[in-house]
């Protein structure tokens, strides 16, 4: 019998799949715990055009990012900030502040989880930053910061 798994099913499948389990099973086990259901033709072709649709939207956001890796490809942004005269800040550079300033100078919206910074931002320097917009796909940026 075919099913489509409402929920993951250890030993069967992930959730969306569609298995073939035996009837028993499926009777006793499945439609019962709400782990499944009958895979009909309809609901075979809804999951065909969701899963058509999902792919069609993560090439979407796969182009979407590598086209702003390459609006950030040597991008160096310089953020002000005040601080003591030895060079340290009153405050951290963080990734909300980052994501502030990119939004603010080159009108790019990107989430600040993305942002990966490697230490702390607490002193006047340059820093490498990597932004990471896709699984595998990342931006460099240069950060100045400046008293």
């Amino acid at each position: 019998m075919k099913v489509i798994l409402l929920e993951d099913v250890q030993g069967q499948g992930k959730k969306g799949e569609i298995v073939n389990v035996s009837d028993g099973y499926a009777r006793n086990f499945l439609f019962p715990k709400k782990l499944g259901k009958i895979a009909d033709n309809q609901i075979i072709n809804e999951i065909k055009a969701k899963k058509d649709s999902l792919d069609f939207k993560k090439t979407e956001e796969k182009k979407q990012a590598i086209a702003l890796v390459e609006k950030l490809k040597g991008t160096v942004l310089v953020y002000k900030t005040t601080g003591g005269t030895d060079g340290r800040l009153y405050g951290a550079v963080t990734a909300k502040d980052i994501c502030e300033k990119l939004q603010s100078e080159l009108g790019l919206t990107v989430d600040k989880r993305k942002i990966v910074i490697n230490d702390t931002i607490k002193t006047v320097g340059e820093y490498n930053l990597e932004i990471k917009l896709y699984p595998e796909i990342s931006a460099n940026i240069k950060l100045q910061v400046t008293n």
